[in-house]
């Protein structure tokens, strides 16, 4: 069975494909899909959706991965599982235009964050802002995906919006104002049905790739070109991005998901429904 990728925006399965990795840990059958973000639905639509719901219409594919506040709450419903002994840490930020007046964390109370619903930029801004103010200042748009946040940005149509990875650099590059730097975990989804030594395989051979991107992530930077629309491409300069998401080859452990899931569930952004109740150990999977 052919084996099928999401990518996700980062260098990794750029890198192992380009060097040859897959096939040399024994993953020869498998394809690249990048993630159809058109069922990320804006506030404006009668039900936002976003990065948890496409978990629920089930994605298609053999590894996924959406930030770890989604696929915990996913894997906890029973919509795959993830896996366990890998993680990922991304650059993530809230931006402003550079005429805004907001200079500070403190300064977004009552102002406007676009973020994407139940989607890793959602936890990360109620996170970052918790610490300087009360829930009622917090005031979140659900405005559909990273590109569509980053879109909205760039016509002047949001106040702040909150992004992380590859819309991150496009957004320094464009000149708006970090105010803050933001927590962002990743973590992959395994659906029903695929084999767990095909996913360990994919993991031997990102963690080759990481280790070429650790020590010199420029020879790669031209494989952002195609993660961004082209819209963007005459103004950026891919070479000056950063290296982006880095992998994490530790496991992601029973007292990070238990966290987790209590921090989501305390802060009520799924319903009673939606919280799950599945243990760790049928959350997680592994090849080992």
């Amino acid at each position: 069975m052919t084996f099928r990728i999401h990518t996700h925006g980062r260098l990794q399965e750029w890198v192992a494909d380009a060097n040859g990795y897959f096939n040399d840990a024994g993953l020869t059958d498998y394809v690249f899909d990048q993630m159809d973000f058109t069922d990320f639905n804006a506030s404006t639509q009668d039900k936002p959706s976003g990065a948890y719901q496409s978990y629920e219409k089930g994605r298609d594919a053999s590894i996924s991965c959406a930030c770890h506040w989604t696929v915990n709450m996913a894997a906890s419903n029973a919509h795959g599982q993830f896996w366990r002994d890998a993680y990922s840490v991304s650059p993530c930020g809230i931006f402003v235009p550079a005429e805004s007046p907001v200079r500070s964390l403190a300064d977004l109370a009552d102002v406007t964050i676009d973020v994407g619903y139940q989607s890793g930029s959602h936890y990360a801004t109620i996170q970052a802002l918790e610490t300087v103010m009360t829930p009622d200042r917090i005031k979140l748009n659900f405005a559909g995906s990273p590109d569509q946040r980053l879109d909205r940005l760039d016509r002047g149509e949001a106040s702040a919006a909150t992004l992380f990875g590859i819309q991150l650099y496009i957004a320094e590059q464009l000149g708006f104002r970090k105010i803050a730097d933001a927590t962002f975990m990743i973590v992959g989804m395994v659906p029903e049905g695929v084999d767990p030594a095909d996913v360990r395989r994919y993991y031997e051979a990102l963690r080759r790739a990481q280790h070429d991107i650790d020590l010199h992530h420029q020879r790669y930077a031209a494989f952002y070109l195609r993660e961004i629309p082209a819209r963007y491409h005459q103004r950026i300069n891919v070479d000056a991005f950063g290296p982006g998401e880095r992998i994490v080859f530790e496991p992601y452990s029973p007292a990070m998901y238990e966290k987790t899931h209590l921090w989501v569930e305390e802060r009520g952004i799924f319903d009673a429904a939606r919280l799950g109740r599945a243990n760790y150990a049928e959350a997680a999977v592994t090849a080992a």
